[in-house]
């Protein structure tokens, strides 16, 4: 490799490794050579390496994958699935198309916790206020797609329905049980973005240039507008895009003056 002046040495190899990637020496799967080789190969010492990997990674072009080594990711042309948001509803009964994820989540685990800064606002009840919670790590039946889904039950709200002895229901079992209680329900829906936690990336398998989406869905009783319980969706925007069917809304025309 030319040495180029006045330009770090790292940015240097990385953009040299970047070519390999690009021009298909080193395809996707393709494992790098070690530390000790690559700073052979391009003249420099293993800390300068280390820097250029690091680059390649933060961009999304290399994965580490503990006690194999590193690897050329394969090109990402958008998300290869999706999660469908949409309800259907017939009378009291419901459905959703993640219905059939839930066929594949692993044990769920259920525990006491309070509302927070975040979730206190989306409930729209006081910080500290006692939920159930139940969280599980569910897995798209064609095993392309990973999500964690959170299921927040405010005691306050779930007391009076089933939801309080059973919180390890599906989301479409908790509406209908919302539903048999006398509730009309309705959803609202935020959408929103971050760097994902170790654990977190681990949970779903992302890269380490992955981005985390994060879908709050709470349900609503339509004549209160009371919200009665949130779930949380948290999936890998590089993996699975969220699908949503649209309605107009038709507002409800005022009664005329006599």
């Amino acid at each position: 490799m030319a040495i180029i002046r006045n330009e770090a040495l790292h940015k240097q190899v990385a953009a040299a490794m970047r070519q390999s990637i690009a021009t298909g020496e080193w395809p996707p799967g393709t494992q790098l050579p070690t530390e000790t080789d690559l700073a052979e190969t391009y003249g420099v010492s293993r800390p300068t390496v280390r820097l250029a990997v690091a680059a390649l990674r933060s961009e999304g072009q290399l994965d580490v994958k503990q006690g194999r080594g590193t690897f050329v990711r394969a090109a990402v042309h958008g998300p290869s699935g999706s999660l469908d948001r949409t309800i259907t509803a017939q009378g009291d009964t419901f459905s959703t198309p993640v219905d059939a994820w839930f066929d594949h989540a692993e044990k769920p685990a259920v525990y006491r916790t309070r509302t927070d800064a975040i979730t206190a606002p989306l409930l729209e009840m006081d910080q500290d206020e006692l939920m159930l919670g139940c969280d599980r790590l569910l897995t798209a039946p064609s095993g392309d797609g990973r999500a964690l889904h959170r299921l927040l039950l405010p005691m306050e709200r779930i007391e009076a329905t089933p939801l309080a002895q059973h919180p390890t229901a599906t989301p479409a079992e908790a509406y209908a049980a919302l539903a048999a209680a006398g509730h009309d329900l309705t959803w609202r829906e935020r959408v929103s973005a971050r760097v994902p936690q170790p654990d977190e990336r681990e949970a779903l398998h992302l890269s380490e240039a992955a981005v985390l989406l994060i879908a709050y869905r709470i349900t609503c009783d339509q004549t209160t507008s009371l919200p009665l319980i949130l779930e949380e969706t948290r999936l890998g925007a590089e993996t699975t895009a969220l699908t949503y069917a649209i309605d107009a809304h038709k507002p409800k025309r005022a009664k005329a003056s006599r």
